[in-house]
């Protein structure tokens, strides 16, 4: 029996020799995260144009801002490169020390949006006259933005599949297989810019010159999240 035993073991012996060995990280998952960034040039600009006045009648004030409204609505026509709209509006009662109402106070807005700076300075300068230029952002409009983003999506896949053989030589695995992938994209813009004032005290009356706009960068990524399987 001894000698059967033996002879089976010596004839298995070769056999289990013969099989490969399993790289310690065969068959695990892991993990990565990868991305691309561009510093893209802001193309869109938006500004919002405030008038703000006070009567003792609410529907004499209602009528004056509608009517600044519509006369800077009809100026913003004449620059073809701007998209105006109205914004927001609101009216509400002004009270004394004694809170006693004494009259009535509203605000209404106008949003500008283009593409061409220097038009948006004229405008701007032309509707000082009797509005404030309450604040300006710059930011990528959507078609540079998506374009963009195209673009670095093959960087960002790209930078994932480095990640992807690295991890996988460092397990000591022939290879790796994908087996789930995400792709998504951001945008960090410059923070809105403060009501700057064009004007002098002294010189109020004249008409403030067009302002010089700078609209700076945003960063635009695109990130590639996912899971491979090491073989």
């Amino acid at each position: 029996m001894r000698m059967l035993f033996a002879v089976i073991l010596a004839a298995i012996a070769p056999l289990a020799l013969a099989q490969p060995v399993a790289p310690a990280g065969a068959g695990a998952q892991v993990d990565l995260v990868a991305e691309a960034t561009r510093e893209v040039a802001n193309d869109l600009m938006t500004a919002t144009m405030v008038v703000e006045a006070s009567d003792a009648n609410p529907a004499a004030l209602a009528t004056l801002l509608n009517r600044a409204t519509a006369e800077a609505l009809r100026t913003a026509g004449e620059f073809r490169e701007v998209r105006a709209r109205s914004g927001g509006s609101q009216t509400y009662p002004v009270y004394d020390r004694n809170n006693r109402p004494t009259g009535w106070r509203g605000r209404a807005e106008v949003r500008l949006e283009s593409r061409d700076f220097q038009q948006m300075a004229q405008l701007v300068a032309r509707l000082q006259a009797t509005m404030q230029l309450g604040n300006i952002a710059f930011g990528v409009s959507p078609e540079l933005r998506r374009q963009t983003e195209n673009d670095l999506i093959n960087e960002a896949v790209a930078a994932f599949r480095a990640r992807a053989d690295i991890a996988s030589s460092a397990l000591g695995a022939r290879g790796y297989r994908i087996k789930r992938l995400a792709i998504n994209s951001s945008a960090a813009f410059p923070p809105p810019r403060p009501m700057a004032r064009m004007a002098t005290a002294a010189a109020d009356a004249a008409p403030p010159p067009p302002p010089v706009f700078e609209g700076g960068t945003s960063q635009v990524q695109v990130g590639v999240q996912g899971s491979v399987e090491v073989e």
